[in-house]
């Protein structure tokens, strides 16, 4: 992988690089997501970055890691970070800064190290939005049967990575799938993460993994939202990253294409998913044994 350079367009907003982007230097900053795929289909690739964002600062620590293990490694690496988190247990929750200005601090980071980026979107109409910043865009697992929004997705040119939502098996994700070919794009990633097991808890049946990539699309594990405890911490979401390895480890063994992990400098005081996210010092740790 090449070292991550940064970039000089001199851009101070995301409405500046709306304004801008058909401007050919502007243009050559942005990975093809078709190239990006093909990596993602002959390497091992990760996802990674805080649930959401918090602030700038954050974002750069966090991005600085991500793109020192895309060079130690020589694998794809995709930085993450949500702008709104719309399904958060509470009301009173901490959400993220929004579309135009979670747009902003991405494009940053993408401006600073040169990393593909991605984010879930929860309306069809942020597709298109995100799409102006992004190379990949994740549907939420919960939202995954939602056909104009899998559309949307599809239809910006951009991978979709679609999750699998907690009520479904490995199976059933032919349809959502079938939905964003059939929009007219091929480019599919499938991410397993756990199903439902009564109340406040998630298991992983592996045996998904095989069935996904049954399909031919590379198939990405999420590491920390499958040791979730859905609202199980008195108004949000525990869980305990002590299992991310080894949820990491299995999915290997199932064949697991890629691998989805949250990353934090100090999860235990995150304002989202905290409980889940590997803490950012020991991250290189848990990528190793995946490699090779």
């Amino acid at each position: 992988m090449k070292t991550p350079v940064a970039a000089s367009s001199g851009l101070s907003d995301f409405s500046d690089f709306r304004t801008t982007k058909k401007n050919s230097h502007i243009c050559a900053l942005y990975t093809s997501s078709i190239m990006l795929f093909e990596q993602m289909r002959q390497k091992p690739f990760f996802i990674l970055g805080p649930c959401v964002m918090e602030n700038q600062e954050l974002l750069y620590t966090v991005a600085e890691k991500v793109a020192e293990a895309g060079q130690k490694f020589n694998v794809p690496v995709v930085f993450k970070s949500s702008f709104d988190k719309a399904n958060r247990t509470s009301i009173h929750s901490y959400r993220g800064p929004g579309i135009e200005k979670g747009m902003e601090m991405l494009l940053k980071v993408k401006e600073r190290f040169g990393l593909p980026l991605t984010t879930d979107i929860h309306e069809p109409y942020q597709a298109a939005i995100a799409a102006e910043v992004v190379d990949i865009l994740q549907i939420p697992a919960f939202l995954c049967r939602q056909t104009d929004l899998l559309v949307a997705a599809a239809k910006t040119g951009k991978i979709v990575n679609v999750k699998k939502a907690q009520f479904l098996s490995g199976q059933d994700m032919f349809y959502p799938a079938q939905k964003v070919v059939e929009a007219g794009n091929t480019q599919v990633i499938l991410t397993e993460r756990g199903n439902m097991y009564g109340y406040n808890n998630l298991v992983v049946d592996f045996r998904n993994i095989y069935d996904l990539k049954a399909f031919g699309f590379p198939v990405c594990m999420d590491c920390t939202h499958s040791v979730q405890r859905p609202g199980g911490a008195g108004g949000k979401t525990g869980g305990d990253r002590t299992f991310v390895p080894m949820m990491a480890l299995a999915a290997k063994a199932f064949g697991a294409d890629g691998y989805f992990m949250e990353t934090h400098p100090d999860p235990d005081h995150a304002l989202s998913d905290g409980p889940n996210m590997v803490k950012l010092h020991e991250l290189f740790k848990v990528i190793e044994p995946l490699i090779g």
